[in-house]
């Protein structure tokens, strides 16, 4: 009987009781951020203020929430497009939340590919162009980012006063070009990424970490998927030119939502702060996101965002702040897409 060329699926990212665990992580390390925002920065202050409840201030919240997401959901659309592969918007927005809640319980801020390469293979899509797409979202946000960073880093006097903005300022600089290197071989070189991966393979075949058989399949499907992830890349950069177009502009709006929930916030406090500022802020704070192993930044995105907006906020407001952007831009979306995989769980447990 002839064998199926069709690619074995991707095994679950992980197991429940996996999940649990790095969610517990997550929790632990953001609950020591929070407390150390309230013990270093807000005097040990804390108070909740019932402004935020008025629906001059939740009305404007939701419509930003529902841009946020939509925004997120339609930049992998159109790029998936103009890769030339094309989900239901159903299913494009399921994988938000799933990559949301992912890539906050996996270490640095980009966590999550390999859930949504999974979840886009489930569906459907090669894992060549799955991984094509995921990193081309995940690289168009980057540039994005890191563009404006050095930017904010030069011009903003509130950052140039941070003590721990003098103190890590050239390492920030090194990680940039450290980042975009990678992410230029990765697209551009693809290639050369078989040698060391396939090196990698016949060590832990030389250490009996893999058998024979399969030794022989991983490097298949090695050579095979990063030929076609070389392949999507140049797909994308030729795609049609609404597409592309749609997914840079996308991803603009996306940021841009993400970046306006401090000044938002802090606006619906009756504070008087000039949005660039908040928005430059919170730029550099999540670049250094990217580059924090706590999972999903926890821990680290807090104690930032606290030590950044502690000069703009009074101490009565500032721990606040924090967990309700952290509440609006992570952990609701955590939420949603916990349940969300479970449901894809229980789909592949009824197929098996």
């Amino acid at each position: 009987m002839p064998r199926s060329s069709k690619p074995a699926p991707l095994q679950p990212v992980t197991s429940v009781g996996r999940l649990f665990a790095l969610a517990c992580l997550f929790v632990g390390f953001a609950a020591l951020g929070t407390w150390a925002v309230y013990d270093q920065f807000a005097g040990q202050s804390l108070s909740f203020d019932m402004r935020l409840l008025h629906w001059s201030a939740l009305l404007p919240i939701a419509v930003l929430l529902i841009i946020y997401f939509a925004a997120d959901g339609l930049r992998l659309h159109f790029t998936l497009r103009a890769l030339g592969e094309c989900l239901p918007l159903k299913r494009i927005f399921s994988l938000v939340f799933i990559n949301i809640f992912f890539s906050n319980i996996t270490p640095m801020a980009t966590g999550g590919g390999f859930a949504q390469m999974w979840y886009l293979q489930r569906h459907g899509v090669s894992l060549g162009v799955a991984g094509a797409a995921t990193t081309i979202r995940t690289l168009l946000a980057v540039i994005f980012i890191f563009t404006l960073t050095p930017i904010f880093l030069l011009t903003s006097e509130v950052l140039r006063d941070q003590a721990v903005i003098g103190a890590i300022g050239g390492w920030l600089a090194l990680l940039i070009v450290l980042y975009l290197g990678f992410f230029a071989l990765v697209l551009l070189r693809t290639r050369w990424l078989i040698i060391p991966l396939s090196a990698l393979f016949n060590a832990a075949r030389k250490l009996h970490l893999i058998g024979s058989a399969r030794h022989r399949r991983w490097q298949f499907k090695l050579r095979r998927e990063m030929l076609r992830f070389a392949r999507s890349f140049k797909h994308y950069i030729g795609g049609n030119r609404t597409d592309v177009l749609l997914s840079i502009a996308f991803t603009c709006i996306f940021l841009l939502a993400l970046f306006s929930f401090p000044a938002l916030l802090i606006a619906s406090l009756d504070y008087d702060i000039d949005y660039l500022i908040s928005v430059g802020l919170l730029v550099v704070t999540t670049f250094i996101m990217y580059f924090s192993p706590t999972p999903g930044a926890s821990g680290i995105s807090e104690g930032v965002f606290g030590s950044f907006f502690s000069t703009l906020l009074g101490v009565e407001h500032l721990v606040l702040v924090t967990i309700s952007w952290r509440v609006l831009t992570i952990y609701l979306g955590m939420v949603v897409g916990l349940i969300m995989m479970q449901v894809e769980f229980g789909r592949q447990r009824d197929t098996q």
